[in-house]
């Protein structure tokens, strides 16, 4: 079964080559992570993965993805298209589970795609990113963040910079702070945005890819010092 996902379409050999060529701590986190693995899931229009992300936010996963089995279940185990949602009884949208806040996003969501503030996937694909960010912001429920991971996760856009995630910037201070291991890593350890911004000025246009290695260095084992690596 096609799992709707797909690989970016740029050009990754060469974002790693500059990537590590401008920030050399960077390359070295390239180095141990290993392959850039991101893939992108590319079969929903802005309005289906918008409602997909409302649904998830502040939710466990397991539990938005029974909210989201309810309400699909309800329009024929298909995405609903934005006038059915505007059209569907809000007894049946709460049935499946949503919030009073979820159902007031999503039906917002709904109309800003008919109006045309949402785009639809043809039209979101010319637009610039900054643009997307600003248009997908007035829907209730959608900040920067959302629509920066849509950005990178849905549209494959090359040079987003997610400043204010925590794992980004949790990644940050892993690669280019300094930890003791075994320490907790506390908020107010976390860089601020606007120091991360400066150093990530020089990872342009590869911002996307920078930011999937800072994931992926929360995942790290941290590395003992040799005079700890037992010897057998």
């Amino acid at each position: 079964m096609d799992s709707g996902l797909r690989p970016v379409r740029y050009d990754i050999a060469l974002a790693l080559e500059q990537l590590a060529h401008a920030d050399a701590k960077l390359g070295a986190l390239i180095e141990r992570v290993g392959p850039f693995a991101l893939r992108v899931k590319s079969t929903h229009s802005p309005f289906e993965a918008l409602l997909e992300a409302i649904l998830y936010q502040q939710l466990h996963a397991n539990a938005a993805k029974a909210i989201l089995g309810r309400l699909l279940a309800g329009f024929g185990d298909l995405h609903p298209q934005p006038e059915q949602l505007l059209a569907a009884p809000e007894e049946m949208l709460r049935a499946a589970g949503l919030s009073r806040s979820k159902l007031l996003s999503l039906r917002d969501l709904a109309a800003k795609t008919l109006d045309g503030t949402v785009p639809s996937l043809t039209a979101i694909r010319r637009l610039p990113d900054e643009v997307i960010i600003e248009r997908l912001s007035r829907v209730r429920g959608i900040g920067t963040w959302t629509a920066e991971m849509l950005l990178i996760f849905r549209l494959g856009r090359p040079d987003v910079f997610p400043r204010t995630d925590y794992g980004i910037r949790k990644g940050y201070l892993l690669t280019f702070g300094r930890t003791k291991v075994g320490k907790p890593i506390t908020a107010d350890m976390l860089p601020k945005p606007e120091q991360m911004e400066r150093r990530a000025a020089r990872w342009r246009p590869w911002r996307s890819v920078a930011s999937w290695y800072l994931w992926r260095a929360c995942e790290l084992v941290p590395t003992p010092p040799a005079s700890q690596i037992p010897l057998s």
